[in-house]
């Protein structure tokens, strides 16, 4: 039966999939889909749901973007006590998607293949296709590593093809933590969030890292805590030859939210200087 074609195992286990949907939901947990290099750092937290049994549904968007769409997702095992409330990025296939200002992030990142290298040049859709990987991967890769360092970022839960499961910043009713720029916070409060930046900007530069693209947008706080999401675009200050440049000019940008709420425009400076030296650029 195997002579006139190919069996296709994947369509055949999709098949099987839909055939056996999960009892409510939209589908039955993704976990079994990610190999262990594409699950978040060890120890999982106590809260991630690894159960096959578990079924996920959405609950909604969070947010939507020209490169990516973040959905709400409950991941729970139906019958007990046991799920999560978890945000997934999902970027845009390769007719939606507008990676408008990706020529600069992805300097230093190069692929092993040279016919890789010239697609993802040329924008064709094959190469489109692989920018969407790369971003994706970057993006898991990027909280993976940032979160082993301490910075403070959304946990990477898994990875499966452009899809980035990661931990929800918010409440257990589903409403999420306020980005920065909503906040209209008293100087005490906005002395901590400054002291909690620097902390977590320190803690990337000595990485050897910038977010790329940071902005009072993508900073959220929760109960008084300050967390950076939105790192696809993650900058290696020193294998970039603009990585100097996307460091400045994250601080610059976030500091002019601080400084236009009262922070000493001194500071702003004074934190460039000390993300150099942490990055070893000085």
């Amino acid at each position: 039966m195997y002579e006139s074609e190919e069996f296709d195992l994947d369509a055949a286990y999709a098949e099987y999939l839909g055939q056996d949907g999960p009892p409510q939901g939209d589908r039955w947990s993704t976990w079994d889909q990610s190999t262990p290099t594409e699950r978040g750092p060890l120890p999982h937290p106590d809260w991630v749901v690894t159960e096959l049994a578990a079924v996920d549904t959405e609950l909604g968007v969070l947010k939507t973007g020209k490169e990516a769409d973040v959905f709400l997702v409950e991941r729970a095992v139906p019958g007990t006590e046991t799920g999560t409330l978890m945000a997934a990025k999902r970027y845009r296939n390769a007719h939606h998607r507008m990676f408008h200002r990706d020529a600069g992030y992805l300097e230093g990142r190069q692929d092993k293949e040279s016919r890789v290298n010239r697609a993802t040049a040329k924008r064709t859709a094959f190469g489109k296709q692989v920018i969407a990987g790369q971003w994706a991967f970057a993006e898991f890769s990027a909280l993976s590593r940032m979160w082993e360092a301490g910075v403070a970022v959304p946990y990477p839960i898994q990875i499966v093809d452009t899809e980035v499961l990661m931990e929800f910043i918010g409440d257990a009713d589903g409403t999420a933590g306020d980005r920065l720029a909503r906040l209209r916070p008293e100087p005490g409060e906005l002395d901590d969030l400054w002291a909690q930046l620097c902390r977590n900007l320190s803690l990337m530069a000595r990485e050897g890292f910038t977010h790329g693209d940071l902005s009072a947008f993508n900073v959220l706080v929760h109960d008084q805590r300050l967390v950076i999401i939105d790192i696809p675009q993650i900058v290696d200050v020193i294998a970039n030859p603009h990585g100097p440049d996307y460091l400045e000019r994250d601080v610059r940008n976030v500091g002019g939210w601080f400084i236009a709420r009262g922070l000493d425009p001194g500071r702003v400076d004074d934190l460039i200087a000390d993300l150099f030296v942490d990055a070893r650029l000085r």
